[in-house]
Parts: structure tokens; sequence; C-alpha cells
């Protein structure tokens, strides 16, 4: 199969490609680099590369078109991110017909109610990137049950893995939250430390694009969530990792207005996004249509991330244990 990857060189491109090919697939990737940015692999010798600036050939109207002369049976839109760019490609891709695999986010849900969330529990986005990110979904999977292009969406959580800093147990991206807890220091955590975050390793997100590109005539028509097997609260994690690094865990509750006082603003706003989403997915559909079974927990998949942010020199803790969390 003739596969093009629409922002390839970024990090779940960088298990992607190594995927594909292994599979036998003929690979074009289109991106801004033509290497990819965190993850080196043999196989990128075998792809054909195409740089391109998407952003100024959607505004120039150029891009859906560019995409479609290259002929492939399949593509994977790892970065879109409004619905005029979906539209674009769409339109595009129709006449012949080609598979269309677009990464969405499990933001396009909104706050959890009863969970684990399945795929068809009810879209209620806030914020500019979920509603975005609902309205393309809605818009592709409208154009393929209506027997339009055949589109499959996949929703991944927070991504993590080597070159990646995870959601941290604060719910935010602050290297200091885990270098306080290697170092055996009190960390406050917002409210009771009882929401969740779902993180999922980025080779994990790669295997399931892997499997839909494989199964168009089961996955045409469908969203997945691809996610690890199950969420974590934000106490859970926070205890796992002081133990990850041989600490006990010394944690304090605020609540949100005391609490926030504490981060900065860009801090307090992430972390604010993300507990009032509190993921927590279910991978049924995927395992069940896909074949999607992750090879990585929630802790596995950010010890994979923390090893290489301190091997990296990036962050100020010893090197975890060989061991899983």
């Amino acid at each position: 199969m003739r596969v093009v990857v629409i922002g390839a060189t970024g990090h779940i491109g960088g298990y992607l490609i190594p995927r594909l090919v292994g599979a036998g697939h003929d690979v074009i990737t289109l991106s801004r680099h033509a290497r990819p940015y965190y993850r080196e692999h043999a196989s990128w010798t075998q792809v054909i590369k195409v740089t391109v600036d998407r952003d100024a050939d959607d505004a120039a109207g150029t891009f859906g078109r560019r995409v479609a002369d290259l002929e492939a049976d399949a593509v994977v839109d790892l970065i879109c991110f409004e619905p005029d760019s979906a539209r674009q490609l769409v339109e595009a891709l129709r006449p012949n017909g080609t598979y269309l695999i677009h990464c969405g986010t499990i933001w396009v849900h909104g706050p959890s109610t009863v969970v684990p969330t399945t795929e068809d529990a009810p879209r209620r986005p806030f914020g500019q990137y979920g509603k975005a990110k609902a309205a393309i979904e809605d818009f592709l999977l409208k154009e393929s049950r209506g027997g339009g292009l055949p589109v499959a969406v996949l929703h991944p959580g927070h991504i993590v893995g080597p070159g990646w800093v995870p959601v941290n147990p604060a719910g935010n991206i602050e290297l200091s939250v885990f270098e306080r807890l290697a170092a055996g220091q009190e960390l406050a955590l917002p409210n009771l430390g009882m929401e969740t975050l779902h993180h999922v390793h980025a080779d994990d997100v790669a295997q399931a694009f892997a499997l839909t590109v494989d199964r168009p005539e089961a996955a045409a028509g469908e969203s997945f969530h691809v996610t690890s097997e199950r969420a974590i609260t934000l106490r859970g994690y926070a205890e796992a990792i002081a133990d990850l690094f041989g600490q006990p865990s010394r944690l304090s509750m605020l609540a949100w207005d005391r609490w926030r006082d504490t981060v900065t603003e860009a801090a307090a706003q992430l972390t604010w996004d993300h507990i009032a989403h509190s993921p927590s997915m279910s991978i049924d559909k995927a395992r069940r249509v896909l074949g999607y079974n992750p090879n990585y927990t929630s802790l596995e998949a950010i010890r994979d991330s923390l090893v290489w942010l301190v091997a990296n020199g990036r962050l100020n803790a010893p090197a975890p244990p060989p061991q899983s969390v």
C-alpha cells in the first residue's frame, strides 16, 4: 500500500514510520523537516521525503491538491487542527476515494461523566482546541458515513515517550514537580488529588495508526480512543513517581483557589484544563475492531520519558531504576 504521512517527523511519526516500512508499505512523508525530530531509525532511508509548509499551502488553497497528486492508497494526517484544513484535504482526496486516517484527541469529549468514557459518549468539548477537533471529527465522520471519503479518526490521550515532557502529577508540564518527588520534598496537589490523567506511549499510538491503515473496511466511519489501558489519579501518580525514585510521598492537598496561587498562571491554566477534563477512556472498541493492545501502562510510558529526560540533562534527578514502575 502507498501511504502518505502528514506531519511524519513528530513524536508519533518517529514510531509510525518504522512500523509502516516494516509492514512493507511504500511510505511518503510530508513535513516541514526532512529528518525525524524525536527518533532516528534506519527506516527513514526507505521513505520518500517531501518538505512542505502546511499552513502556507492551506492559506494558498494548494495543500489538498499537493497531497492528492501523490496518489496514495491511504493518508495519515497527524497535524490537522482546523476544520477548514480538514475540508480542503477531503475535497481533494474525494475523487480518488483515498482512505484518510485523522489524528484527533480525547479532548473532543470535554469533561468526563460516566467512566471509562466510550467513543459514543456525547461530545461536550470546551476550549478552542477541543472544540476545533470535535468539529473536525464531526465533519469527517459525517463525510465517511454518508458514503463519501472513507475516514477513520483516532483519539490519543496524553502522549509520552523519549523526547517528551509528560503531563505531571499536578496536571501541567513543570519538570520541578518530578524533581520535588525525586528528592522526597513535599508536593502540593489541587483539591484532593483525585482527578485523572490518561497517558499513552507514542509507540502505542503508532501501533494504533498502523493497525488502522491495514483495516479500512472495519475502521472507516469510526472513531477510536488510543490510550493506555487505565487512567491514573493525580495522587496515585505522585505516589508512584516518588516510589520510583525510592522516596516516600509527601503530599499536601490545597483547594483550587489556594493551589493556583502556588504556581505560575500558565501552569495553573494547564492544570485546570487537565483536571476539568479528568479523562478516563475506554479502549475496548480499539481492541475489538483494530486489535489494539498497548504495550505500556501509563506509568511505564511516563517512566520512559523520565529516563530520557534524566539522561539528556533535562531533569535534575537520579536515573530511575531499570524495572518498570
